[in-house]
């Protein structure tokens, strides 16, 4: 089923899977290529899914688009709902291995030729390094062989063209060389071009990987399928794909919804069934819910079996609608992406315009037509842009090396970037502030009797809710030792039972109370109340005042009831936001945008799944859902919350390795260029000035290697 959606009674968007488009220069021409075709209203590149969402009206049709697409050398075919794209970095890998493998060997044999090796002894190296080189280059060389013949075949250059070009130049000439018994050859030189110029690729495709998993991740939430009760009350499994409106779903307690509905019937013993919507509204508490009432793909159903009327399924669903926000938000975030496509268009004719008068120059001023041709391939080879392509994604992978050691880890290396420059940060409340695991209230605790304090443990040691749990460390953290108790019994969503010396005893959820609480009761004496809180993360207050120092503000935005938000709120000394949707989070984020600030989202449910890919930068701490660690740039573990100024005070310091990384790859161009068309250098040591100016750029990244301290 194609992934479209109407947006106006006129307009529909459509997405289309783009596997070749690989750059930013490939993400210019596509959205150039759609927006040229009537009809279309708008085409928005995501380079990371390599996809283009399409606001279009009946007059373009998809055969239309494709064949825009086709035209500007870009195979495309309509989305599939949950499509996951091809890892770029795979791709990349083999090449990658071949050009380093075979760059060793024939610099070996290069040796032996710099030190003076003559005649047919440096013939027989010669012939080595060809039969080593030029299957190592048809090899290494096709990710920049196919981008570039795409583009030639329409009449259309890209900045793999000039590489191509060089590469096959700098081959031949050096198979005549070799040949013709010649002095020179520049197989090592060449092999050498390529292994820089797919490390650069490959290291930002790295990068790209890791951020794409999100909406799959999201729409996995949902179950795979449902009971339907059939018209003869017969019940028969089906896949979530296959549900539609109008379905009667039995959704057994334990069992997350496969689709929207409404409660047809079911309750539990205690009255209404109660279900965790965490996932989705960031409710730290179970929300009752009876017949009547709505329920959303992804809910976990705690207590007792329920029918459900399915109202939305598929694509329709709530879940559904919150990960194509999440994918429509992470689309062209990164300035260097753009920068990168307006560069693109210069580059190409740029290199040849140059190589070009080099090659005539030389001609004109008398010199032999291979002495030309070498001046030629060796501009070619030394405008290689290897020096600007490693510039930032080497810095973001040292960065995000040091991150890691201090338990930070980078999923999408532009958000170091985009992090550098956040001067708000918006926090999510439950399992971020805090850290989502209740804790019994000491006062509480100190008011029980030995004997209810031994009872209540073995009251709470037979059940694996968090309450419970929570309760029976805390009290055998006091050295408390479990009564002995019988006839256990633990009712779903309404607590635990037993016999104690001949009483009733239980630790239930009490009938009333204004928060998270677990009442104990002993026969006919007083019931005891035992509140829970949820504890702040260690170093909340240094991490905020550490950002705050930073010049990045702060508040909260929680989809948590008012009160555990205002509480946590004047706890910690922050404004708060409460009772906040998915919409309303990436509201706010998106006011603030408005107003010019750079918003640095951190949360961890699927709740916040929208808002983390809609702010400029987002973190989530690794106790996080899947779809919160997927939606996420930057994950830390451990409990402290000082992950988040470390981040940013390294991000800052990135990018300042990275303008150095720029400055040195223009300061570079500027010498080499023109020594390169005055004659004064050969391919072989054009490759070695490529080389050696990657290699500053990468010396100069891994100074940050010590950031993260």
């Amino acid at each position: 089923m194609i992934s479209a959606q109407r947006l106006e009674a006129e307009i529909s968007r459509s997405v289309l899977a783009v596997p070749g488009m690989h750059c930013a220069g490939c993400m210019g021409k596509v959205e150039r290529a759609l927006g040229a075709v009537p009809g279309v209203a708008a085409a928005r590149a995501n380079l990371t899914a390599r996809t283009i969402a399409v606001d279009h009206s009946a007059e373009a049709e998809i055969p239309a688009l494709l064949a825009a697409l086709a035209s500007a050398g870009f195979a495309a075919e309509p989305r599939e709902d949950v499509l996951e794209p091809p890892s770029a970095s795979r791709e990349l890998l083999a090449p990658l291995a071949v050009a380093a493998f075979a760059c060793m060997n024939v610099m070996l044999l290069s040796v032996s030729v710099w030190s003076g090796a003559d005649g047919s002894t440096r013939d027989l190296f010669h012939w080595l390094s060809a039969a080593i080189g030029v299957p190592a280059i048809l090899y290494a060389g096709q990710p920049f062989f196919r981008s570039a013949w795409g583009a030639l075949r329409r009449g259309r250059t890209n900045m793999d063209v000039p590489i191509s070009i060089g590469v096959a130049l700098a081959t031949g000439l050096s198979c005549y060389e070799t040949l013709t018994g010649g002095k020179e050859a520049w197989f090592d030189g060449t092999l050498m071009l390529l292994l820089f110029l797919l490390a650069g690729r490959a290291l930002d495709a790295m990068m790209r990987d890791r951020a794409r998993a999100g909406v799959s991740a999201l729409l996995r939430q949902a179950a795979s399928g449902a009971m339907i009760v059939g018209a003869d009350g017969a019940l028969q499994w089906t896949a979530a794909a296959a549900l539609v409106p109008g379905m009667l779903m039995r959704v057994a307690a334990g069992e997350r919804l496969a689709a929207d509905g409404e409660i047809a019937s079911g309750q539990s013993v205690a009255g209404l069934a109660r279900f965790d919507q965490s996932l989705l509204t960031g409710e730290s508490a179970p929300v009752p819910a009876g017949p009547g009432q709505r329920v959303l793909a992804g809910m976990l159903n705690l207590d007792a079996p329920v029918d459900v009327i399915v109202t939305a399924a598929g694509q329709g669903t709530a879940l559904a609608e919150i990960a194509q926000a999440m994918e429509a938000a992470g689309q062209g975030r990164s300035a260097f992406v753009r920068i990168a496509d307006r560069a693109s268009r210069l580059y190409a004719p740029a290199v040849h315009t140059l190589a070009a008068l080099s090659f005539a120059g030389w001609l004109i001023a008398g010199a032999s037509f291979h002495q030309a041709l070498v001046v030629g391939i060796a501009v070619l080879i030394i405008t290689c842009p290897c020096a600007l392509g490693l510039a930032v994604p080497v810095a973001q992978v040292v960065a995000a090396g040091a991150l890691l050691k201090q338990g930070v880890m980078v999923k999408d290396g532009s958000a170091i970037e985009r992090l550098a420059r956040v001067n708000r940060v918006l926090l999510d409340k439950t399992g971020t502030l805090t850290l989502g695991r209740p804790v019994p209230d000491a006062a509480a605790l100190d008011a029980l009797g030995e004997e209810e304090a031994a009872v209540a443990l073995a009251l709470a040691s037979h059940s694996r809710h968090p309450l419970s749990q929570a309760l029976a460390l805390a009290l055998a953290a006091r050295g408390v030792r479990a009564a002995t108790i019988e006839q256990v019994r633990e009712t779903a969503g309404h607590g635990v039972s037993a016999m104690w010396r001949g009483l009733a005893v239980s630790l239930a959820r009490p009938s009333q109370s204004g928060g998270t609480a677990a009442a104990l009761a002993i026969g006919a004496g007083p019931v005891r109340l035992i509140g829970f809180a949820d504890r702040l993360r260690p170093d909340a207050r240094a991490a905020l005042a550490e950002l705050k120092a930073l010049g990045v503000e702060g508040s909260i935005l929680s989809g948590d009831t008012p009160a555990a938000v205002m509480a946590t709120a004047r706890e910690i000394g922050l404004t708060g936001q409460a009772a906040a949707l998915p919409a309303d989070k990436l509201d706010a984020i998106r006011r603030l945008q408005r107003a010019g600030r750079t918003v640095l989202m951190v949360g961890d449910g699927i709740n916040d799944g929208p808002a983390l890919a809609a702010a400029d930068a987002s973190i989530a701490p690794g106790s996080a859902s899947d779809v919160g660690r997927q939606a996420a740039d930057i994950v830390f573990t451990g409990d402290s919350l000082l992950a988040l100024p470390r981040s940013v005070r390294v991000s800052r310091r990135t990018m300042r390795v990275v303008r150095e990384n720029f400055a040195a790859a223009i300061l570079y161009n500027a010498f080499a260029v023109p020594l390169a068309m005055a004659g004064l250098v050969t391919p072989l040591m054009a490759a070695i000035a490529m080389a050696t100016s990657s290699l500053i750029v990468v010396g100069n990244s891994l100074r940050l290697a010590g950031a993260g301290k």
